[in-house]
């Protein structure tokens, strides 16, 4: 009886330091709320450590100074959309580094979408380690749950381009989509919330032949690299590009707090120069401590254009949103960007807090803001 006390007290401690915010709540977050909790998502939601290695360098470049079409200064685009932390790195080497709203080059930002391009890199390595067999094998190899509905047809590759024919709503305002509800309802034990939410979804369109946006089907490939690797979304990360490319803090991949399931959908909170190596890490062929991570073949497949996404000169690749010269893109809601332009040796990091999930007028500030970039890099190679 005397160990019983303090044993209770310390489980109600633990209780009380557990993350305990809705996964969708970050939604609906007023501004003051974003530009906290954006550099602490582990203080609202469980999370998984992902280790760094011996940090890859980051050398100084020739500095740029970036101006937008209708003369906006750096400062006040910055100001204006709420942004937290800017890099440009060329050639390897740091061409601008630029932080606001009180964070620094410690802060681990979260990413939203563009952890959608980190799992699609983490499937080309399992399918070159084998653990996963084709992206042509039905989804139902590796998630099984997904037999009896409209999953049973659609293969991996369907699921990377997010062409599955599945219905699915991703109205971000909307408290009533599939995106904000996808984390609520019953769970059935021994299966991931997800795949309970998922599997019952109807079929809209037929497999292949209409590309609709689903963070959902995300976390569905993360759950797949999960149970074809054995580990953790955090750890094989860590195993095959944090550590052996050398970035230089630890990341965090966030998870049910009950299941355990990681987001591959939007989970990722890393700082500005992590997200910067990673795109370094793409230039560089996918090699990390001198070995292939990828599949071959793997990057030139991934990041071209496989769906048509009703927009000129762009398209959908593996997770990745792909420019008609090249240019890929990992692209997360209120203002993130991980942009790679393998023409010009070019990354462009992006860490934000808009006041709106996403708008044309955003979007196009930010596309404004790439053009700027590169116009900078042309003008002083």
């Amino acid at each position: 009886m005397k160990y019983l006390v303090p044993l209770m007290l310390a489980l109600l401690a633990g209780c009380a330091a557990t993350p305990h915010a809705r996964r969708t709540d970050v939604l609906f977050w007023d501004q003051a709320q974003r530009e906290a909790n954006f550099r602490a998502m582990d203080t609202q939601y469980a999370s998984n450590v992902v280790k760094h290695g011996i940090a890859h360098p980051l050398p100084s470049g020739k500095p740029i100074t970036p101006v937008l079409e209708d003369g906006t200064s750096l400062d006040a685009y910055m100001d204006a959309h709420h942004v937290a932390g800017i890099m440009v790195l060329q050639d390897g080497k740091v061409r601008l580094e630029r932080y606001g709203l009180g964070a620094d080059a410690h802060a681990r930002w979260t990413s939203f979408s563009v952890a959608k391009s980190f799992t699609s890199t983490l499937v080309g390595a399992a399918l070159r380690d084998g653990a996963i067999h084709s992206l042509d094998d039905k989804v139902v190899r590796y998630i099984p749950e997904l037999a009896a509905g409209a999953y049973r047809d659609v293969t991996v590759r369907q699921l990377l381009t997010m062409t599955s024919g599945v219905r699915w709503n991703e109205d971000y305002s909307d408290p009533h989509s599939d995106v904000a509800q996808m984390y609520e309802g019953r769970r059935v034990p021994g299966e991931p919330l997800l795949v309970t939410y998922m599997a019952p979804l109807p079929r809209e369109f037929a497999p292949g032949k209409r590309w609709v946006y689903k963070t959902g089907e995300t976390d569905l490939v993360g759950i797949l690299v999960n149970r074809a690797t054995g580990k953790t979304l955090a750890a094989y990360l860590s195993e095959k590009i944090w550590r052996p490319y050398g970035m230089a803090n630890d990341a965090l991949w966030l998870k049910d707090a009950i299941d355990g399931t990681e987001a591959g959908g939007s989970g990722v909170s890393a700082t500005l120069g992590d997200y910067a190596r990673l795109g370094q890490f793409l230039l560089d062929g996918g090699m990390a401590g001198g070995h292939a991570v990828l599949a071959d073949g793997w990057l030139a497949d991934a990041t071209k254009k496989h769906a048509d996404i009703g927009a000129p000169g762009r398209g959908y690749g593996y997770q990745w949103w792909t420019w008609d010269g090249g240019a890929f893109a990992g692209i997360g809601i209120f203002g993130q960007l991980l942009y790679v332009d393998p023409a010009r040796h070019l990354v462009i990091v992006q860490l934000a807090a808009w006041p709106v999930a996403t708008d044309d007028a955003q979007a196009k500030a930010r596309g404004d803001f790439i053009r700027a970039v590169t116009r900078a890099i042309d003008a002083q190679p």
